[in-house]
């Protein structure tokens, strides 16, 4: 698995080589920086740390200001490790080295965005879930249309379940949007363009794995 890490601009659409109209998200993939690499040999596992995005240095932790300056490189806002990374370059990743995003994908791959959903607060059932309201609109209902029902059982099991959808907290969770494809890379800008949608408000941190 290897991927970058980008920041979500907007949407727009393009038209493909068929002519068809599809909705696509920019995103500003890298430049990274390999901030820590790591190997069977002293880690279990191969991977690749990669950092994305300034970071004041006064407001940086003294440890991580040390593991910035093994890395030769300046703070940075997000730290995020990918695992068998090194097999992409074929060993050749070293620490302080920058990532760009065409260097991990070209276009037509199919990739996965990992973001942080919109938050949306506290919501009833019906937003939350989609649930239809009891009783619709009819049988001499008063103002429960949104309301969840019954949830509970009988004297057994005298309980609610676990994981009876009720309101509750809505968005502002790890999402992963799978199998998007690369409709268009701009290096020069180190800008890509993935099909449909990826969770996350405009400005939010994304990462993208192949």
């Amino acid at each position: 698995m290897s991927g970058i890490i980008g920041k979500k601009i907007g949407m727009t659409s393009i038209y493909s080589a068929s002519g068809k109209n599809v909705p696509c998200t920019v995103i500003e993939a890298g430049p990274c920086v390999v901030t820590q690499v790591k190997n069977e040999e002293t880690d279990g596992y191969k991977a690749v740390q990669l950092g994305f995005g300034e970071r004041k240095e006064k407001s940086t932790p003294k440890a991580l200001l040390g593991h910035f300056k093994n890395a030769n490189t300046t703070p940075k806002t997000d730290l995020v490790e990918f695992r068998d990374f090194r097999v992409e370059f074929e060993g050749g990743v070293q620490l302080g080295q920058e990532i760009k995003v065409g260097d991990v994908f070209v276009e037509g791959d199919f990739v996965d965005a990992i973001g942080t959903s919109k938050g949306k607060g506290f919501q009833g059932v019906v937003k939350r879930h989609g649930f239809g309201g009891v009783g619709q609109s009819t049988h001499g209902q008063h103002n429960r249309l949104r309301a969840p029902g019954s949830i509970g059982g009988a004297s057994y099991p005298a309980r609610v379940f676990k994981g009876m959808r009720m309101a509750g907290r809505t968005g502002g969770s790890r999402v992963k949007a799978i199998n998007l494809q690369v409709m268009k890379i701009i290096p020069e800008k180190n800008l890509i363009l993935v099909s449909g949608s990826v969770p996350g408000a405009n400005n939010s941190t994304v990462i993208l794995e192949k």
